[in-house]
C-alpha cells in the first residue's frame, strides 16, 4: 500500500524542522539516519560537513534537532551551481536528486518573481548557504529512503512581526515565503516570529498534493522535528505522521478494489447570480476554463423574491483558487463566493492516438473497475476533423472507436 506523510504544521515549517522530523521517523523505522544523510550530502563536494542529531525538549515535548556543522563560507550560489553539485553527487539516489531539483526550482521561481529576475539569473542568499542546501538535499534523501509516496499537510501558519534578511528588514512572511505559499492555505497566528521559512515553504510546494485535515491512514510512526527558537506560546516543532494510505470508502478495503485510483484535493468555488445575462455568465465560464478551472457548470435556482438565478460553480486546483476567484468577481455581478475543499478520486488515465480513415486523432484512455479500458475522443479534435472532412463529429467518433477496438494489442 502507498506510504503517506502528513505534515502537521502547527508551528510552521522550516528546513531543519523537516529534516529533524524525518530523521526521527528514520530512527523508528530503521530506514535512514543522520549519518546516512551526511554521507549523501558530503558527496556533493561541500567540504568537511558534519550532520548530527540530538533529542531536545520544546515546551516539554521531545523532538529531534539536526545540526549542520561546516567551515565558514560566504558563497552566493545560482541555481545551476546547486544543480551541478546535486548531479555529481554519487551517494544520492536518482529519485532523491530529482526531488531536490524540484524543491530548488520552486525556490528559484519564487526568488525570480520577487526580484523581477529570471531563474537563471537569480542568486540565493540564505537558501544558498551550506546548511540550507544540506536541509533540502537531506530532506529529499530521507523522504526517498522512507519510501514516502505522497505528502499532505495542514494549513500553514507564517507567524507575524518582522525579520532581517540579506535585503534588509521585511515583514513576516518574507517575500519569497509569501510567493511560495500562493495557493496554499495559511493559518492565522499571532506568534511574533518567522514560523515558516522559504525552505520549509518550498518543501511543501514541491511535495504536498493536498492541504487540510488529517487523511485516512494506518499510522506507522510519528516524527518530531525541533526548530531553533523557543516560543512562549507553543512548542516549536513540526510533527510528521507516516502511515499507509486508506483511500477506500467505509466497508471497502483497498485490497478488494480491482482497479487503480488517483487521489487529490480540489477547491469548489460557487456563487449565486440573479442579475447577470446568460451571455455574461457564459463569457465568465470560458475565462474560468482558460485560467485553469477543472470544470465549470451552472445550476438553475430560485432566489429571494422569487427571482430565477443560477449557481455558478468552478472546480479549482488548489493553486488556482485566487486567480479563479478574481475572475468570478470581475466578470460576474457576484459580491460573495463560497469555497470549500473536496477530496477527489480519479480513474487512472493516459493520452493515446488512433489512426482512422480520416487521419490520426487524439483521445484519452481510462482504466475501469475490473480492468477494462475506455477510449474517448477529444471533442475539439473530433469537431476540427469533422469540419476538415465535411462530415459530422459523430462519424469521426465512430471511426475512432472502431480503430480503438481493432487496434493491434
Amino acid at each position: 500500500m502507498p506510504k503517506i506523510a502528513y505534515f502537521d504544521c502547527l508551528s510552521g515549517i522550516s528546513g531543519d524542522m523537516t529534516l529533524g522530523a524525518l530523521v526521527d521517523l528514520g530512527d523508528q523505522t530503521g530506514e535512514i539516519d543522520a549519518q546516512a544523510i551526511e554521507t549523501a550530502v558530503r558527496s556533493m563536494g561541500l567540504g568537511d560537513i558534519q550532520i548530527t542529531s540530538e533529542i531536545v525538549k520544546k515546551r516539554g515535548f521531545r523532538a529531534v534537532k539536526v545540526h549542520i556543522n561546516h567551515p565558514p563560507e560566504h558563497a552566493h550560489r545560482h541555481l545551476h551551481h546547486i544543480t551541478e553539485m546535486i548531479d555529481r553527487a554519487d551517494a544520492i539516489a536518482p529519485e532523491a536528486k530529482q526531488l531536490a531539483h524540484k524543491i530548488f526550482l520552486e525556490l528559484a521561481k519564487a526568488e525570480a518573481n520577487v526580484h523581477g529576475s529570471t531563474i537563471e539569473k537569480v542568486h540565493f542568499h540564505e537558501v544558498g548557504a551550506i546548511d540550507s542546501i544540506a536541509d533540502i538535499v537531506g530532506t529529499a534523501v530521507a523522504m526517498c529512503a522512507l519510501g514516502i509516496d505522497s505528502v499532505e499537510a495542514s494549513a500553514v501558519p507564517t507567524g507575524s512581526g518582522s525579520i532581517t534578511i540579506a535585503h534588509g528588514r521585511v515583514a513576516v512572511p518574507a517575500p519569497a515565503t509569501a510567493e511560495l505559499l500562493k495557493g496554499i492555505p495559511i493559518a492565522s497566528s499571532d506568534v511574533q516570529a518567522e514560523l515558516t521559512t522559504p525552505t520549509g515553504a518550498a518543501i511543501l510546494k514541491a511535495t504536498a498534493t493536498r492541504f487540510g485535515s488529517l487523511p485516512s491512514m494506518t499510522l506507522a510512526a510519528v516524527g518530531y522535528g525541533a526548530g531553533t527558537k523557543d516560543l512562549e506560546e507553543q512548542a516549536n516543532l513540526l510533527k510528521v505522521m507516516l502511515g499507509q494510505r486508506g483511500d477506500a470508502p467505509a466497508g471497502e478495503s483497498a485490497a478488494n478494489r480491482d482497479y487503480p485510483l488517483a487521489a487529490d484535493q480540489v477547491v469548489v468555488l460557487e456563487t449565486n447570480i440573479d442579475d447577470a445575462t446568460a451571455e455574461l455568465i457564459a463569457f465568465c465560464a470560458t475565462r474560468l476554463l482558460s485560467a485553469g478551472a477543472l470544470d465549470v457548470f451552472q445550476t438553475p435556482c430560485v432566489m429571494k423574491k422569487g427571482r430565477l438565478g443560477v449557481v455558478l460553480t468552478a472546480i479549482s486546483p488548489v493553486d488556482k483558487v485566487a486567480d479563479l476567484e478574481a475572475i468570478l468577481f470581475t466578470h460576474t455581478s457576484s459580491i460573495g463566493i463560497r469555497r470549500h475543499s473536496s477530496d477527489r478520486h480519479k480513474l487512472i488515465r493516459r493520452a493515446e492516438s488512433v489512426q482512422t480513415s480520416f487521419g490520426s486523432i487524439r483521445g484519452k484512455v481510462v482504466v475501469l473497475p475490473g480492468g477494462d479500458e475506455r477510449f474517448t475522443v477529444e471533442d475539439d479534435d473530433a469537431v476540427a476533423m469533422a469540419n476538415a472532412h465535411a462530415t459530422d463529429a459523430t462519424q469521426i467518433r465512430t471511426a475512432a472507436q472502431w480503430a480503438w477496438q481493432n487496434r493491434t494489442r
